[in-house]
């Protein structure tokens, strides 16, 4: 299976944050943004991942993340040149697809939570058994209207409405997705939207309409921040700051996951940990050290 990040748009919601910097770069406590996203990523167990950014931000991802190598992994890179919706990922990234898997995630989305990596194993498994079928997940929000909302029939998805003027359920669907290759076909096919944009409920409708598309319920012990606004971004910081300090484990540390992995030995992460004069090099060398016999 190939990962992708998209991690375009202009940050409309973020300015004047976002004048000089693409959101996904922004501090979410003690680390940019895109690596919450990327880590989701890594704990999937997915090493080929393009990124997709705006012409002006790809130097800047680059220069932070490189071509993946000191992860243990492969980065490629991609041209969003204006904000056309989610789906169009699909097609910017159809060469880097090919026949595979993909799972799609959002950059400025957050996820954390107990047996979250086995969710995320699960779906991906479940993918590449099922190449025509398609792994979506719902969270319960107090606003869904604010979303993509996932309306039922009893157990059954029957639909996903984009921003619903009411209440389909509490059900909204996150930036996460994993599909079968057959993704791009569909993307070709879907129709800009009347705010000009291929959406990503266009996609996933289709999926329904051909009874592929699976949703994975996430409750309780499971935590989602969409942190495209002031006030979502300040409360994902809070909230890793506290989980951090309480557990003194980090959440979405990338060289932790990919040395758990198996993708990194302990002197690259030793190496690694040397680069940041910080408490996040501090809590490498901690890995380091407690890793003896590893």
């Amino acid at each position: 299976m190939k990962g992708i990040i998209l991690a375009g748009g202009e940050g409309q919601r973020l300015k004047p944050l976002t004048t000089s910097v693409i959101k996904q770069l922004l501090p979410v406590y003690d680390k940019p943004m895109i690596y919450y996203s990327l880590s989701v990523l890594i704990l999937a167990q997915i090493k080929d991942i393009l990124i997709i950014s705006t012409q002006e931000a790809l130097p800047q991802i680059k220069k932070l993340l490189g071509n993946g190598q000191r992860l243990g992994m492969n980065i490629t890179y991609a041209v969003q040149k204006k904000p056309s919706g989610i789906a169009e990922a699909f097609l910017i990234g159809k060469d880097f697809i090919g026949n595979d898997s993909v799972a799609l995630v959002l950059g400025d989305n957050l996820f954390y939570g107990q047996g979250f990596t086995s969710v995320l194993k699960k779906a991906k498994s479940f993918v590449e058994t099922k190449q025509k079928e398609a792994v979506i997940f719902g969270y319960p929000v107090q606003n869904p209207c604010a979303y993509g909302v996932i309306e039922f029939n009893q157990d059954k998805i029957k639909r996903i409405v984009e921003k619903p003027k009411k209440s389909l359920s509490k059900y909204a669907v996150p930036g996460l997705y994993f599909y079968g290759s057959r993704v791009v076909q569909i993307a070709q096919k879907i129709k800009l939207s009347r705010r000009g944009e291929l959406e990503i409920t266009d996609v996933n409708n289709q999926f329904i309409k051909q009874n592929a598309l699976h949703v994975e319920l996430l409750g309780r012990g499971m935590t989602w921040f969409d942190t495209g606004t002031y006030d979502n971004l300040l409360e994902a910081s809070n909230y890793i700051s506290a989980v951090q300090k309480r557990q003194g484990m980090f959440v979405s540390c990338i060289e932790e996951i990919a040395f758990n992995n198996g993708w990194i030995d302990r002197k690259a992460l030793l190496e690694i940990s040397k680069e940041y004069k910080t408490e996040y090099g501090e809590y490498l060398k901690q890995l380091y050290k407690n890793s003896t016999g590893r």
